[in-house]
């Protein structure tokens, strides 16, 4: 199984178009040891050749012009992505579909049925898209009973429901659902390797420390480093877990986690603009290195 993050970024990306916070300012002036980072998306292969794109972000244009598998090897039009994974139905995740209405054909989709409802309402992508390419829409069942992909040989797909809230726009913002949000396990049916994605974690609930615990490598919510991040960098008054993000640090936060687990990688991604984390020179990012966390980065590639 080959995994390829395509954006490591949080919404906005880094640095995010408005903002002049410590990280962004220094980035625009030479002055941080970081990489830019563009909306977060990965996608996954057991061929190299066929590929599930997880999330469609704003930059999904860059992403794949800047990913030589997932280009046109046969006829005028054509493209490596076979399928599409929505975690959720955020902006952050859902607009670059906008950007794939040129497929050659309709858009294999594969999400929970909150998703595709809000994406068929408050954010009425998918009818949008009949009038281009189409989408044809593939219900996940939450039950980790797990699916397969018509196509993606050798890969196994599972997903069960996370704590979090819809979207602002969503008919249902102030009343949670199952699927509203939602992890996913990747195994390898040949060497039975698994990954876990999960870009968005408010709470480590049962299922989600054993999907954890059984994954060879882990790709999981970064975004920020403190709780009240956001309040720190003079943003706003929002605290991370009330935003549906686990903090890396402090007690019961996400470093905390990752050190009772075993997996081989252990990999934080969606990782805000504010995040020191991305200063790679950091004291903060020194203690992930030597917990033995990763920071993803656009263009990082895993093979389990």
């Amino acid at each position: 199984m080959i995994i390829r993050v395509l954006g490591a970024g949080a919404g906005g990306g880094f640095p995010q178009w408005n903002c002049r916070c410590d990280n962004c300012r220094r980035f625009r002036e030479n002055n941080i040891n970081a990489r830019g980072r563009t909306q977060s998306s990965i996608a996954v292969s057991a061929d190299g050749r066929r590929w599930v794109l997880f999330n469609a972000s704003p930059d999904i244009r860059s992403q794949l012009e800047a990913f030589p598998a997932s280009h046109p090897r046969e006829g005028v039009r054509d493209t490596g992505i076979h399928a599409i994974v929505l975690i959720d139905s955020q902006i952050d995740h859902t607009t670059g579909l906008l950007m794939l209405r040129e497929s050659p054909r309709p858009l294999q989709v594969y999400c929970s049925e909150m998703v595709k409802q809000d994406l068929s309402t408050g954010f009425p992508i998918f009818r949008m898209l009949e009038h281009y390419c189409g989408v044809e829409h593939h219900a996940v069942p939450l039950d980790g009973s797990g699916f397969m992909i018509p196509g993606i040989e050798g890969l196994k797909f599972s997903t069960h429901s996370l704590k979090s809230k819809a979207p602002p726009y969503s008919p249902h913002r102030h009343d949670p659902h199952e699927g509203d949000n939602i992890g996913v396990i990747v195994e390898n049916l040949e060497n039975g390797r698994k990954l876990y994605y999960a870009p968005g974690l408010g709470e480590i609930e049962p299922h989600v420390r054993a999907a954890m615990e059984g994954a060879d490598c882990m790709l999981v919510d970064g975004t920020f480093w403190r709780e009240d991040e956001m309040c720190h960098a003079g943003i706003c008054d929002k605290q991370a877990r009330a935003m549906g993000h686990l903090p890396q640090s402090g007690p019961g936060g996400m470093l905390e986690v990752l050190n009772g687990l075993p997996a081989a990688r252990k990999v934080l991604i969606h990782i805000n603009n504010t995040n020191p984390i991305l200063d790679e020179d950091s004291p903060q990012r020194q203690t992930l290195t030597e917990a033995g966390v990763e920071v993803a980065y656009d263009g990082l590639e895993i093979v389990l």
